[in-house]
């Protein structure tokens, strides 16, 4: 029986009787980071990073949660487990397994990037390797995090010189709070959706700095828009909530806008490609750093990306999982690259 299995529950180790990022409800679920396909309510005992437990307890209500410091260890029936850095959001967790010297590691979602607020990613070294492949397609190939950022304020630059109020779409744990640390805050408030500001506060209360953001509420006045740019989820994006701004320019932050033309974009002015998963390069450095010989491939690109791996001499396979990696829908199988 191998260390950790698939089921319909989620990835199993039977020794110890856990589950990780489990999809359905379990005893015991050991939960890389917040995100809500990772995260789910229903568990009896949840066990997660210290960093971050107060942002899936505010997500999930009053559930039994234990925290472990990254590399601090727990020994479950003979199993030893321990919870290291992902560099994907803020307290987001690789999960290393160890059983009579075999050692496997969960990777959940992660970048390789360093983007000064999650704790960056660590290699770690184990024989089997669970990988993510959201973007496993060699066309994903992201540009430095400050290139994109200087891009996004010189498109809100722009925006206030044109009378427009800027307002970027991106998901509200993570992305959003590294676009607000990548704003020059000269040009003008920040202001956030309730989702987004929800988050802040949390993570302020752990003592993470974030510039000043102002939220977004009912009866607000027109001139508090001025020179603004607002950051709102994809949610929100098309609702009578984002029509308060006009005029305005919508821009959309995800790795999806590699491939997306304006068409794509629906009614967005602008796709900036920032992603908090790692691109085609980061998953091939992630896995070599590793030194694994058998890789399990996950959400995304799983065929494509294990068939790869194989090529490489690995003994890659793919597994269906419930897990979505970044959310796209509009992703479908065309591979088009903007031409405007």
């Amino acid at each position: 029986m191998p260390l950790l299995e698939f089921t319909d529950r989620g990835i199993y180790c039977a020794q110890a009787d856990v589950y990780i990022d489990p999809w359905r409800p379990v005893n015991r679920a050991l939960i890389t980071h917040g995100h809500a396909d990772h995260a789910r309510w229903g568990h009896k005992s949840y066990l997660c990073t210290r960093l971050a437990k107060p942002v899936i307890r505010f997500r999930l209500g009053p559930i039994s949660v234990e925290t472990v410091e990254y590399g601090e260890k727990r020994t479950i029936n003979g199993v030893h487990f321990s919870f290291h850095p992902a560099g994907h959001i803020i307290g987001s967790a690789q999960i290393r397994v160890e059983y009579k010297g075999e050692v496997w590691v969960a990777s959940g979602d992660y970048k390789i990037e360093d983007d000064g607020l999650a704790t960056p990613f660590e290699p770690i070294p184990c024989h089997t390797f669970i990988t993510e492949s959201t973007f496993g397609l060699p066309v994903y190939e992201w540009q430095p995090q400050q290139n994109i950022m200087a891009d996004i304020n010189t498109w809100w630059r722009a925006n206030t010189i044109a009378g427009k109020v800027s307002v970027i779409s991106s998901y509200a744990l993570g992305k959003a709070q590294r676009v607000m640390n990548g704003l020059d805050t000269s040009i003008g408030p920040i202001l956030t959706h309730g989702a987004v500001e929800n988050t802040n506060e949390i993570l302020r209360l752990q003592g993470i700095s974030l510039p000043e953001t102002l939220r977004v509420v009912q009866g607000m006045k027109k001139k508090s828009f001025q020179n603004a740019l607002v950051i709102a989820p994809p949610s929100a994006v098309g609702s009578t909530w984002i029509k308060k701004f006009q005029p305005y320019s919508l821009g959309i932050a995800s790795g999806w806008m590699t491939l997306r033309g304006a068409r794509r974009r629906r009614n967005a002015d602008r796709g900036f490609i920032l992603s908090d998963h790692a691109d085609w390069k980061g998953l091939n450095e992630a896995i070599t750093a590793t030194g694994a010989d058998r890789i399990i491939v996950t959400h995304g690109y799983t065929q494509i990306f294990s068939k790869w791996l194989n090529e490489q001499g690995y003994d890659a396979y793919a597994k269906d999982t419930e897990f979505e990696g970044e959310p796209n829908e509009e992703k479908d199988d065309t591979l088009e690259t903007d031409q405007d």
